[in-house]
């Protein structure tokens, strides 16, 4: 038996609409949905109403342990910055309402000043703490403002707070020259929520991007490896299937994210063994 909890990113079944991401990720199995703020924006522009994914939640009986995202925060000058706070803020309760303990904080695409972006991940974390959130860092392979899982827990130290979380993920480590045993170092409680997917063996190393992703152990990566580092640190949060996969999206949502929930399962299973 798994000392962990799964969770589906609905990346996965990107194309599906809300509700029913919701309710195919509980008739998967999986005990937890990590949702996009995003999507939840364009349901009620389009009429809906928060309460509707409130309500789906409780009849599917799922969790919300992170959202997604926070975005432009790092990045932004003057009064853009000012914006993007109350950007944040807004994202953040929003994520409040629906019970996440976490939202993801993004890098920058481009380059940024590393004592910025720690300076202003400690601003997050403050509306954070007024909201009832915890912003989580993020390293994403192909930004170049943060790449590695190196660079993201560089951020988490050096921001000074104990409420300071990174989020992993096994394809971002995989794809950036990040340093593939940091994992293993990294305490276990810091350590907010793990990604789990697979990097494409018909796509060059360290070239990959979101859509290269592939359905995990159809890929390259030893997930079980990465399974037993977050073993060894006593990492007890969720482990979230993250795909970007444009042909899964064409395919039945149930039968996908039913064979990701087998697949994580027995991964899950081997680690153990």
């Amino acid at each position: 038996m798994s000392q962990w909890k799964t969770c589906l990113n609905t990346s996965t079944i990107k194309t599906t609409p809300l509700l029913e991401k919701i309710r195919v990720t509980a008739e998967a199995g999986f005990d937890a949905i990590e949702l996009w703020i995003n999507d939840i924006y364009e349901y009620i522009g389009l009429g809906g109403e928060a309460r509707d994914v409130e309500v789906a939640l409780e009849d599917y009986g799922l969790t919300i342990p992170c959202m997604i995202a926070l975005r432009g925060w790092g990045e932004a000058v003057g009064q853009e910055y000012r914006i993007m706070l109350e950007e944040a803020r807004r994202r953040m309760e929003l994520a409040a309402r629906f019970g996440s303990s976490y939202v993801v904080a993004t890098p920058p695409r481009e380059p940024c000043d590393f004592q910025q972006l720690t300076d202003r991940y400690g601003d997050l974390l403050e509306i954070g703490r007024d909201v009832g959130v915890k912003p989580t860092f993020e390293y994403i392979s192909f930004f170049q403002g943060a790449q590695t899982l190196d660079a993201a827990w560089q951020v988490v130290q050096n921001v000074g707070h104990s409420d300071a979380t990174l989020i992993v993920d096994a394809f971002h480590t995989w794809n950036s020259h990040s340093h593939q045993q940091l994992l293993g170092e990294i305490p276990g409680n810091r350590i907010s929520h793990y990604h789990i997917d697979d990097g494409n063996p018909n796509v060059d190393r360290y070239q990959q991007t979101d859509p290269d992703r592939v359905m995990i152990s159809d890929g390259v990566i030893d997930l079980e490896a990465e399974i037993e580092m977050l073993r060894k640190i006593g990492y007890n949060g969720m482990i979230s299937l993250e795909l970007f996969n444009q042909e899964l999206w064409q395919q039945d949502p149930l039968e996908v994210a039913r064979l990701g929930k087998k697949r994580l399962d027995a991964i899950l299973q081997n680690s153990t063994s």
